[in-house]
């Protein structure tokens, strides 16, 4: 998904892609040298081959760890967490939560569902509670009635 037809900057945990990343290249370093170092006796090829696949299995969840983003457009927030991306219409945003203990934003929609927003992660400190009033004040401008007073507004940290 490409970010050109972001309305603003898109929200993305810089904690979290950071963790992510070096999870990832640890992973493929440790089992990379482990499939390879143990002498030959010990293991057969279809070992050293399995190792290095787990390695590089948990490489990609990783990565797709690290690419979690949501991107305001004009039509509404794209959302890419773990799963599949999906498109949340501005209009069926019904609130925001993110209070304490909370791990990363929800969305409460009009039809009862719920959408998290890993993008905006409470490991990122301070920042993330900017972040979800930022998220709070761009559902509330798109919208078509309402203001942000209506819209549950997250507490600070």
């Amino acid at each position: 998904m490409s970010e050109k037809g972001a309305i603003a900057p898109p929200f993305v945990s810089h904690r979290g892609r950071l963790v992510a990343t070096i999870i990832a290249v640890t992973a493929i370093v440790v089992f990379g040298a482990t499939g390879f170092l143990v002498p030959g006796d010990k293991w057969s090829m279809s070992d050293r081959v399995q190792i290095l696949g787990l390695g590089l299995a948990i490489a990609a969840l990783m990565s797709r760890y690290a690419t979690i983003r949501a991107i305001p457009r004009a039509d509404g927030l794209w959302v890419r967490n773990l799963g599949g991306p999906r498109l949340v219409a501005w209009n069926s945003i019904e609130a925001i939560r993110f209070s304490d203990g909370m791990p990363w934003v929800r969305m409460d929609l009009d039809d009862g569902d719920e959408v998290a927003v890993m993008a905006i992660q409470r490991a990122d400190g301070p920042r993330s509670v900017d972040e979800a009033q930022r998220l709070a004040d761009l559902i509330a401008a798109q919208g078509p009635t309402g203001t942000a007073e209506d819209r549950e507004v997250p507490p600070q940290v």
